[in-house]
């Protein structure tokens, strides 16, 4: 069960009991997590009984748990596994059932004792080798790794009934035996059977003839002989949609060998060499409706009609003749193998797994529906040339593709009209020879109002080619010339509700607050004098709709508030409601974006509100600010954490935990607890709950301390009236950033500019640079402004720092900084110029100032600050004064001589960067990992034992020991595990290497090698020891060891591996050689000394080998995209 995925993205898991009745111990749906299965998997008890009816069992397996109700995925085509443990003869008939669970497409597999009747177990396997036999379950590790091949090998060998529809109408004549040939080569690669593949190829012109169908043959070389001999049928005309629903009304039919109804999938594949001349819409719908998949191939003659009749577009290919199908097949083949995950098994090459998921679409390709609204009325006669410019210019800026960028355009006066719609047009050519044609409507009067009503209503849906349902951003361009006689609120909140991003660009005739109003956010309206004038605005408006793809495509999070409403709380409690309130307003509240859920507890823990309960921040506001002291005492910490893991970080309640969305409790707590807080706290830290700690001076410190996900989560303040003090903390903790230098460019600071400019290189080296990671921009000021670029330029770091070394000083006076600070608010920190303000990322102005301002900073400093972004200033002799007063806090400002002194102010300034903002969100490409020593410290290491102590140095010597790069643990062991420190004990090299010089040797006998992996496994690779395995940080395990072991190593080795843990193997003469190399993660990770005295001669080989592995580690996906081939229903039933 270790290997299995949780539900319900891959794995789901069931299991019966049985002797003379069977009794489902869980069903397919009843956990969604391998813990709640493993643990209750733990704990069940023998059922005991008699006889043994398994004929009964196989029955009450196929009616009660191989269902719908029961969790049973097998009508959406997963596989149905069954795996039998069986320890005797049945009592029973066990040939009907097991007929009716292969019937209905159950995959057995059975495996059976020396008491068990082999034959039976045969009979009722899925096929006779799928029949496994151990001497006694005692021995059933020694089939596992069988049995799990079996299973990986059902999971890519995916059962398909597949038809062929091959176009033999006169246009196709000599092309057809490259169209034969083309049918055996993936014929050739089927796995055919009458329980596997299926097969059958239909021919059509005018009419259609079925050559066979999927009944008439069971193996490949009768289909191949067929298909070989196969002749041009030729007549016309091409009846393409009389043929498609021939194939759906006759072929994929149950009398014809289709086995839909069971679940298998169903295939056709088309090839076709012209144009039809019937419709194939409505047959091609009906056999999509009825759950077919169509891949097709065309010519250049009927590719865009093959494209309507696919699936998706990307399942058809194109040919300029069918003799060229050799050299699609392959493009056909290999480009669609890629889309494979890397970490599946795959054992040969199956065309059809890999087109399968071609139905999962990359999500990470930035796509979008945009839609141009323009005004037509007689006011924009003059300006109609220019808009229509303008919009050819942003489309050719947009990839125009099905499953890219969709666009439209309506145009609108009194009424409105749709030039075309988001699915009118495939491809870019079409929609700019559309666009150029374009004719202005004219009319009066000018009702923008109905217009935004009109796109909500008429193009903004799944039939004209919208996406919104499957979360592709929607974006309306409104271009208008004047102010609009019919109201605009109601329909501009409509559209915003429906969640359309509206950018407003309007001109001196237009009501630019009425704009502002239609607009997305204020900032996303937009100004020019003329039309003409539009190109001006052109890279504004492209800037901000590719900050919006980054914003729809933003981190999510699951955020719980934990509030203590006991009785010691009662004064405190309007602040700690306050602080939610503030929390909240800074989060992006959508039902897609981050939820909010908040529980009080005292005695007992009460829901005020759950994670789904609310979809908007105005909702969970006015809750929150309702809410009153709940009382009570004592206080139970621990079983209020117990409560929200069982109850709140649940599917039900809204939690997205299984979609990998980040979880987040926030606990503030005035006091200790009453109960014991650890068990709960690692429960939800091993769910991947990630815990941040409030607490007061009455709060005991160390217990917060160790319910927080680290102890740097743990924060205090004197009372809860201080808590607006570290919100700002709290926040940063959990966001990305966005920066924006400011600096000085005046006369005054020619000489300093080469190390301001070094400064800014320095800092922006230090972040992890993205679209949805932390942002960048850089503003230089004199007498006024220049933005040399925006948050939204550049998504990369070496883009940003190209840039930054180009800068040239720009010179003039006098130095105005408050025009800067007031510059920098209005029209950098905006979300038109990638400003992430509203979804709460952390905002941050870094100023350096070289003189005292010739005009106001106080207001504008203020201004920003209410605005909420944080300011640090650096200053020198003359400006360093009116720097602390602009800085958030005079902490956050430091000074220097001379700009040219800035390299040792540096580390201090970027130590306080790290504090505040980048706890979580440490750079990716700094390989961090976790190294765990195990060391034997048995009688027969004694000597050896300082050679170890001083090796174990040496190696932790070069690694990088800080909370958040390396950390270290070390275990000794003999006949029993101790732990002399955990991977959170130390967080720096000095005590970590003073603790190893001062180790003992522990002694003792025998040498219990497997105890002590099976230890370490349980005990130091999981998160309340420091283990960052849920992060996705490389563990890694260094055994040293003189001896063989005294008990069996595999299992718990096999536990570690399967947990991810790369473990190396050093040992001496005096060890078991096989035994290390069947304990190490591979056989060449086990590594060899004469004696202990000789481990510098393995250190840098060990060293290297580590190296390697991070660099594995962290080049592969940490989370493999599940698919429909990866999932599997899995039912496992045991015999007593």
């Amino acid at each position: 069960l270790a290997r299995c995925l949780p539900w319900p993205f891959i794995d789901r898991v069931a299991v019966v009991q049985y002797s003379r009745d069977p009794a489902a111990q869980f069903y397919l749906n009843t956990y969604t997590t391998k813990g709640e299965i493993l643990n209750t998997v733990r704990g069940l008890r023998h059922k005991g009984g008699r006889p043994l009816n398994t004929g009964a069992a196989l029955q009450y397996v196929r009616d009660n748990v191989f269902t719908v109700s029961s969790g049973s995925r097998r009508i959406e085509g997963v596989p149905q596994l069954l795996i039998l443990l069986s320890g005797g003869r049945s009592f029973d008939n066990v040939d009907t059932p097991a007929s009716a669970l292969k019937e209905l497409g159950v995959l057995i597999f059975g495996i059976g004792t020396r008491s068990s009747d082999s034959r039976e177990l045969q009979r009722i396997s899925h096929d006779p080798s799928y029949a496994l036999s151990v001497s006694d379950f005692t021995d059933l590790p020694n089939i596992q790794q069988q049995l799990l091949s079996s299973v990986e090998a059902v999971v890519i060998e995916v059962t398909k009934d597949v038809v062929f529809l091959v176009d033999g109408s006169d246009g196709t004549r000599n092309g057809f035996p490259a169209m034969r040939d083309f049918v055996q080569r993936v014929v050739g690669k089927l796995n055919v059977g009458g329980d596997k593949d299926r097969v059958s190829v239909v021919q059509y012109g005018r009419d259609q003839e079925v050559h066979f169908y999927l009944n008439t043959y069971t193996t490949k070389e009768d289909i191949l002989d067929t298909v070989r001999s196969l002749r041009h049928r030729g007549g016309r005309p091409l009846n393409t949609g009389a043929a498609l629903q021939y194939v759906r009304d006759n072929v994929f039919t149950a009398s014809s060998g289709s086995r839909s109804q069971e679940g298998v999938p169903q295939m056709l594949i088309l090839l076709s060499g012209g144009r039809s001349s019937d419709n194939v819409d409505i047959p091609a719908s009906a056999l999509k409706e009825s759950g077919v998949l169509i891949f097709g191939i065309g010519t250049r003659n009927s590719s865009r009609e093959v494209q309507r009749i696919a699936t998706d577009p990307s399942f058809s290919q194109s040919v300029s003749e069918f003799t060229d199908l050799p050299s699609v097949q392959e493009q056909f083949f290999s480009s669609l193998i890629t889309v494979q995950v890397e970490a599946t098994p795959i054992t040969h090459v199956n065309i059809f797994s890999v087109l399968f998921l071609k139905l999962l679409v990359d999500q990470s390709i930035a796509r979008k529906d945009v839609v141009f609204l323009l005004d037509g009325s007689d006011g924009t006669r003059n300006g109609f040339p220019a808009m229509r410019d303008f919009v050819q210019k942003v489309v050719e800026k947009l990839t125009v593709e099905e499953n890219r960028d969709r666009v439209s355009v309506v145009q609108y006066s009194r009424e409105s009209e749709a030039h075309f719609y988001l699915n009118t047009y495939t491809t870019k050519e079409d929609v700019v020879d559309t666009v150029r044609g374009l004719r202005h409507k004219g009319g009066r009067p000018l009702n923008t109002g109905a217009a935004l009503q009109y796109v909500r209503d008429n193009v903004f849906i799944a039939s004209s080619g919208s996406r919104r349902l499957e979360g592709v951003p929607q974006i309306l361009i409104l271009l208008n010339g004047g102010r609009s006689f019919d109201n605009v609120d109601t329909p501009a909140s409509a559209l915003k509700e429906l969640g359309v991003l509206v950018f407003g660009i309007g001109t001196r005739s237009s009501d630019s607050r009425e704009l502002q109003k239609i607009s997305y956010d204020p900032s996303y309206a937009l100004s020019v004098s003329e039309f003409t004038d539009l190109p001006n605005v052109q890279q504004q408006l492209l800037s901000a709709m590719s900050t919006v793809i980054v914003q729809s495509q933003a981190p999510r999070r699951d955020v719980v508030f934990l509030l203590d409403g006991s009785d010691g709380t009662r004064s405190g409690f309007p602040a700690m409601r306050d602080f939610v309130q503030r929390v909240v307003e800074t989060l992006g509240v959508d039902e897609n974006r981050d939820r909010v859920a908040v529980v009080q507890y005292s005695r007992d823990p009460a829901a005020q509100f759950y994670l789904n309960t609310y979809t908007t921040k105005g909702e969970i506001l006015n809750t929150v600010r309702g809410l009153r002291h709940k009382g009570g005492r004592p206080l139970n910490t621990g079983a209020a954490l117990q409560y929200v893991r069982d109850n709140v970080f649940t599917v039900s309640s809204g939690s997205r935990r299984i979609e990998g969305v980040p979880q987040l409790l926030i606990l503030l707590s005035g006091g200790r607890s009453f109960d014991n807080v650890d068990t709960p706290a690692s429960a939800l830290k091993e769910l991947g709950v990630l815990i941040f700690g409030i607490g007061t001076r009455s709060s005991d410190s160390r217990e917060l301390q160790r319910i927080s996900h680290d102890p740097s989560y743990a924060l205090s303040v004197s009372d809860f009236t201080d808590l607006p003090n570290i919100q700002q903390q709290l926040l940063s903790s959990v966001e990305a950033v966005d920066v924006v230098f400011l600096v000085d460019g005046s006369d005054g600071t020619r000489n300093g500019f080469p190390a301001m400019r070094d400064f800014v290189q320095r800092v922006v080296g230090k972040l992890n640079v993205g679209g949805d990671k932390d942002r960048v921009s850089v503003v230089q000021y004199g007498r006024d402004q220049e933005v040399h670029f925006y948050l939204n330029t550049y998504t990369t770091k070496e883009d940003i720092l190209d840039t930054v070394r180009s800068l040239r000083h720009r010179g003039g006076r006098p130095l105005n900084t408050g025009a800067a600070l007031q510059y920098v608010r209005d029209n950098v920190f905006t979300a038109s110029s990638g400003s992430r303000s509203q979804e709460g990322v952390p905002q941050m102005l870094i100023l350096l100032s070289g003189g005292r301002s010739s005009d106001n900073v106080d207001i504008p400093a203020s201004a920003l600050k209410e605005s909420g972004v944080l300011i640090f200033g650096i200053g020198t002799r003359n400006s360093s004064r009116e720097v602390q007063r602009i800085a958030t806090d005079p902490s956050f400002s430091q000074s220097v001589s001379e700009f040219t002194d800035l390299p040792s102010v540096q580390e201090h300034h970027v130590n306080i960067f790290s504090v505040l903002f980048l706890k979580l969100l440490v750079d990716q490409s700094i390989a961090r990992k976790d190294v765990v020593f195990l060391l034997d410290g048995s009688d027969g290491t004694r000597n050896g034992f300082p050679a170890m102590r001083d090796f174990v140095q040496k190696v932790v010597e070069k690694l990088t020991v800080e909370e958040n790069r390396d950390r270290v643990s070390v275990v000794q062991y003999s006949r029993e595990s101790e732990a002399h420190f955990y991977l959170n004990t130390y967080t720096t090299k000095e005590d970590v290497v003073d603790t190893v010089r001062g180790l003992r040797h522990k002694g003792g006998r025998p040498l219990n090698t497997g105890a002590a992996l099976q230890y370490v496994r349980d005990n130091v690779f999981i998160a309340s020891s420091g283990s960052r395995r849920l992060e996705g940080v490389p563990q890694i395990l260094i055994l040293l060891n003189g001896g063989r072991s005294f008990d069996n190593v595999d299992t718990p080795a096999s536990a570690l591996k399967e947990l991810g843990v790369l473990v190396f193997g050093i040992g001496t003469r005096s060890s078991d050689s096989r035994e290390l190399q069947k304990i190490s993660y591979d056989p060449s990770y086990a590594l060899s000394v004469s004696e202990f005295t000789d481990l510098p001669n393995v250190q840098q080989q060990l060293l290297s080998a580590m190296s390697t592995v991070i660099v594995q580690v962290t080049t592969m996906t940490p989370t493999v995209i599940p698919t429909i081939l990866g999932k599997k229903n899995m039912v496992l039933i045991s015999s007593i």
